[in-house]
């Protein structure tokens, strides 16, 4: 039989426009996959290290295990009950106030010396490594160094005396001053931190705004106030969170130099001991989850009061 429809009316064949080819559905597909392969290796040691141990710690927390024998009794909120009737598991938070006046200094320098540098300054580069140099020494040899430091004729006292200052007084032998001195030591350490966060976000303003504000005659403070304070300020709102979360988890300095005597135990140090002194591996983890929880409220509050905004300088 022959077609008799004219050729007019026959539909025209179904080719792809000029010049687009689709590509093979394998080839797709393995396009797809691809970025998938690369995440299954960061993925699975993300899942080990962080978030199975963390499921493990939530588990603890409802159980009375002392971290060695094999049996586990579930206990429900007994631990939970125990951390909120017990004021003084939670009086050692009063610590913490010490280390969050400090990160106040600690960011306000950090924000001053990035700024200073960030401008034409002779031996710039050499202050940067001096700044940074405390971040990169292991916080156990900041620990040791900072303990002769302070102790009794130690190289505090030395220095003093060249002075013609001579104090009997005991760095690490009361609360007050003890707290004092180990949250310099904090400052010490974590402020070049900050300082290089701030000196990136400072250098990623583009050039010509400073160009144009020494046209218009802006002095340095106009500069910052109107500039670099604007530019930096997702930088700067994440500082203030670090800073504040850390407080709240000081560990190591304290451990290393004091041990948590003399009134500068901290709620990490209490849990710690919670968890290895006295073998309370539960009420340990229980602590560690109401931390964890507690870091996690401050953070939305502050993303609350001060949300993320995009910055247009241009």
């Amino acid at each position: 039989m022959t077609d008799t429809t004219p050729k007019e009316a026959r539909p025209a064949p179904l080719t792809p426009p000029a010049g687009r080819v689709p590509a093979p559905r394998p080839r797709r597909d393995r396009r797809r996959l691809t970025p998938w392969l690369f995440l299954i290796a960061p993925l699975a040691l993300l899942l080990t290290f962080t978030y199975a141990p963390i499921a493990n710690m939530i588990a603890y927390s409802f159980t009375d295990w002392d971290g060695v024998s094999p049996d586990l009794h579930y206990t429900g909120t007994e631990n939970y009950a125990e951390l909120l009737t017990r004021s003084e598991l939670f009086e050692v938070f009063l610590v913490s106030g010490y280390y969050l006046a400090a990160s106040v200094v600690q960011i306000a320098a950090a924000l001053y010396f990035a700024t200073v540098l960030s401008f034409h300054v002779s031996f710039r580069n050499f202050f940067k490594g001096v700044l940074f140099f405390p971040y990169l020494i292991n916080g156990v040899a900041i620990g040791f160094v900072f303990l002769y430091f302070f102790q009794d004729g130690g190289t505090l006292d030395s220095v003093l005396s060249l002075l013609g200052v001579h104090t009997d007084h005991a760095w690490l032998g009361t609360p007050v001053s003890a707290n004092t001195s180990l949250a310099g030591v904090s400052v010490w350490r974590y402020l070049g931190l900050n300082f290089v966060l701030f000196l990136g976000a400072i250098q990623s303003i583009p050039g010509e705004l400073y160009e144009a504000a020494e046209i218009d005659g802006a002095s340095r403070w106009q500069q910052f106030r109107h500039i670099i304070a604007p530019g930096i300020k997702p930088v700067l709102s994440l500082s203030v969170i670090l800073s504040v979360s850390g407080s709240l988890s000081v560990f190591e300095i304290p451990y290393i130099m004091t041990g948590g005597a003399t009134g500068t135990e901290t709620f990490v140090i209490q849990t710690v001991k919670l968890a290895f002194q006295f073998n309370k591996m539960g009420l340990a983890s229980a602590a560690a989850v109401v931390l964890l929880l507690i870091v996690l409220a401050v953070t939305w509050v502050q993303r609350r009061i001060v949300p993320d905004e995009k910055v247009d300088l241009v």
